[in-house]
C-alpha cells in the first residue's frame, strides 16, 4: 500500500506541473504543427513567385538612390569642365566688336569672349529686366538690369558698324520709375507739338511757326560716345517659376535676346554683351556692371555635387541594409 500510494502521488504531481508526456494537448499541438509544416511546404508556384517579387522590390529604393549618386558624379565632372572652359575664354585678349561676326559664324561660338565696343547709347530704348535682388551692406534691395542699344557713331571707323545690345548692369527700382515718367512726358510733349503745328498751319502766319521745329533741333543734347568692355552672352533659360515676358506692357522677367531686339527695332541676331567695366564712378555708381567672377561660379558648384553623391550613396547603403535584414530568415532558438 505504501508503494502504490507513492506512485499515485508522483503521477498527480507531474500532471499538476504540466509535464505529462502523454497529455492530450501536447499530442494535438504536435499533430497540428506537423500538418501546418506539410501544407506550407506545398505552396502554389504563383504564391512563391509573388513572394520572390516582393522581396526583390525591397531593393528597388537602394538601386534608385545608388543611380542618383552616380548621376551626381557625372554632373560634377561636367560642371568642372564648364567652369574651366569659361575661365579659359575669359582669360583671352579682348576682341574688337567689329571683327566678331564673320561669314557663317554662329553667336554661340563667341559666348564668354571679352569684347571692346565703342558707340552711342540710345537710352530712350532701354529695357529693364527684373526684378533682380542685390545685397548692399547686408540689406537686400530689388532692382533691374538695364539693357540699352549701342548705336554706331557716324563717320567713325572705330565705332560699332551695327547696333548691339548692352546689359549695362544693375540699377535701383527708381531708375525704371524715372524712365517711365520721362517716356510719358516725352509722349505728351510730342502730342502737344503736333497739335501746335496743326494749329499753326491753319493760321495765316503758318510760315512763321514752321521755323519752330528747326529751333528745337538746334537745342538737341549731343550724346557723347562711350566705350564698353563686355562679355558676349546668350539668352537666359528661365525656370518654371519665372513668368513669361510681356513686351506689350514692357514687363521683362528674363533676358530673351530676339524678343528684346525686336522691341528695340533691331534684328533678332543682334549681339548681346554684359558690361564688366570695373572703373565705376563713386559719385554715380549706377548702372553697376556685373562682376566677372560671377561668370565662373554656379549656383551648384562641383563640391556641392560631391556632397550630394555622398548623401545618395549613404541613403542607398541604409535602405539596402534594411531590405537585407527584412528578407533574411529568422533563426529559431530551441532550448
Amino acid at each position: 500500500m505504501t508503494t502504490s500510494t507513492a506512485i499515485t502521488k508522483a503521477i498527480i504531481k507531474l500532471s499538476r506541473n504540466g509535464r505529462s508526456l502523454y497529455s492530450p494537448s501536447s499530442v494535438f499541438y504536435t499533430s497540428s504543427a506537423a500538418e501546418s509544416h506539410s501544407t506550407s511546404s506545398f505552396q502554389s508556384p504563383e504564391k512563391e513567385n509573388r513572394s520572390r517579387l516582393s522581396k526583390w522590390l525591397l531593393f528597388l529604393p537602394g538601386a534608385i538612390t545608388f543611380g542618383l549618386g552616380t548621376w551626381q558624379i557625372f554632373r560634377k565632372q561636367e560642371k568642372v569642365k564648364m567652369l574651366e572652359y569659361r575661365q579659359k575664354r575669359l582669360g583671352m585678349e579682348p576682341l574688337n566688336c567689329n571683327t566678331l561676326l564673320e561669314p557663317n559664324e554662329e553667336l554661340d561660338s563667341l559666348e564668354f569672349r571679352k569684347v571692346i565696343c565703342r558707340g552711342v547709347l540710345d537710352e530712350n530704348k532701354s529695357i529693364f529686366v527684373g526684378p533682380r535682388s542685390r545685397s548692399i551692406s547686408g540689406v537686400t534691395e530689388n532692382g533691374y538690369y538695364v539693357i540699352t542699344p549701342l548705336l554706331p557713331i557716324p563717320n567713325d571707323q572705330d565705332s560699332v558698324q551695327s547696333p548691339i545690345l548692352v546689359n549695362r548692369g544693375w540699377v535701383p527700382r527708381t531708375w525704371k520709375d524715372k524712365a517711365l515718367e520721362v517716356a510719358r512726358d516725352a509722349e505728351q510733349s510730342s502730342k502737344q507739338e503736333t497739335h501746335i503745328v496743326e494749329e499753326s498751319e491753319r493760321s495765316s502766319w503758318w510760315k512763321f511757326w514752321t521755323k519752330k521745329p528747326k529751333t528745337i533741333e538746334d537745342h538737341v543734347q549731343v550724346v557723347s560716345p562711350v566705350e564698353v568692355i563686355g562679355i558676349v552672352r546668350g539668352s537666359e533659360k528661365p525656370s518654371i517659376f519665372v513668368p513669361p515676358n510681356e513686351p506689350s506692357s514692357n514687363q521683362w522677367f528674363y533676358v530673351d535676346i530676339p524678343a528684346i531686339a525686336r522691341t528695340c527695332g533691331l534684328p533678332e541676331a543682334t549681339i548681346y554683351i554684359e558690361d564688366i567695366n570695373e572703373n565705376v564712378n563713386p559719385s554715380n555708381p549706377y548702372p553697376l556692371p556685373k562682376d566677372v567672377n560671377t561668370l565662373i561660379r554656379s549656383s551648384v558648384m562641383p563640391q556641392d555635387h560631391l556632397n550630394y553623391t555622398l548623401t545618395w550613396y549613404s541613403l542607398s547603403a541604409a535602405v539596402t541594409f534594411m531590405a537585407f535584414k527584412r528578407i533574411r530568415p529568422k533563426r529559431s532558438w530551441r532550448w
